[in-house]
């Protein structure tokens, strides 16, 4: 049962300098790994020390997830790539929807180390990207890739339930989280059904995690929260308001995994709301005392 009784603070402050995202707990070393996806940013917060290492990279970055090999797999504009951390030397994996101006989003590892990354379309007007044309992806250990859902608007948060059964995951524009079977041997998804539907259509549903419990904890994008969903019912359980109206997504972390990190975004939002509304957007914050924990996340195991 989460606790009502929180506290929320800003660990980096105004790290972002346009989408703060992808947020990944790096067990082994006790740090932070999130993305700034416009610039290029991959930056990593040390939990003990608070020092933050960033890299920036030519284009844009949709997430940076550790392999288990060394070094990152991240999504570069539209291909799937190697990264070394220290030399920023990339090697392209996977590349796909040429031509298209689409790019790689969000993206997480299952049980098995297989890689799941879903593209959206680019930006057609202010701040809209062209709907109705990403893909989601899987890559596995050995490079092979494949297509599981098509004509998707902004693909986002995804993760999976304790048991690696149920698969849940995030097309923003669609204002809902949708459930699947999962098969983690074959690396299928089946089944669809929507887990829970949001009617204010001012926010939406972007990064998400799930706790040890199986709830799940979604960020909303223009909505300043994080939510705490019950998969069961859908019911909203908790609701954690943040400083920042552009929350992104978010993951557990902390020697016992049980602190959330939420992730922030700066884009679009006016320098005068900057300075005097929210001066604290583009920050990770970290909420504790919610009385859950986490799973350990999963590196590329290719």
């Amino acid at each position: 049962m989460a606790n009502e009784d929180y506290k929320l603070e800003v660990v980096v402050q105004n790290c972002f300098q346009s989408i703060g995202e992808a947020p990944h707990w790096e067990v082994p070393t006790q740090s932070l790994l999130c993305v700034d996806i416009f610039n290029g940013g991959i930056l990593r917060w040390h939990r003990e020390t608070g020092k933050i290492a960033q890299i920036n990279v030519d284009g844009n970055i949709g997430f940076a997830i550790p392999r288990s090999q060394g070094g990152l797999i991240v999504g570069h504009n539209n291909s799937l790539a190697t990264l070394d951390f220290e030399t920023k030397k990339l090697g392209v994996l996977a590349t796909v929807e040429d031509g298209t101006g689409n790019r790689f989003n969000d993206a997480k590892c299952d049980a098995s180390g297989r890689l799941w990354a879903g593209t959206m379309g680019p930006v057609v007007a202010t701040g809209t990207p062209q709907m109705g044309v990403g893909t989601l992806y899987s890559l596995s250990p050995d490079h092979k890739l494949a297509s599981h859902l098509t004509e998707l608007n902004i693909s986002n948060g995804m993760d999976w339930s304790p048991d690696n059964t149920v698969m849940d995951y995030i097309d923003s524009m669609s204002y809902s989280v949708a459930a699947f079977d999962f098969d983690i041997s074959s690396g299928t998804m089946s089944n669809k059904r929507v887990l829970a539907e949001f009617d204010d259509k001012s926010m939406l549903p972007d990064g998400m995690c799930t706790d040890i419990e199986g709830k799940l904890w979604v960020a909303f994008y223009r909505g300043s929260r994080v939510c705490r969903l019950d998969p069961e019912t859908g019911k909203t359980l908790q609701t954690i308001l943040f400083p920042a109206t552009n929350v992104t997504s978010c993951c557990f972390g902390g020697k016992d995994l049980d602190e959330l990190y939420v992730t922030s975004s700066v884009y679009q939002v006016s320098a005068d709301d900057l300075k005097h509304k929210q001066p604290l957007a583009g920050s990770v914050f970290r909420v504790t005392g919610l009385g859950v924990k986490g799973k350990p996340a999963n590196n590329f195991r290719g």
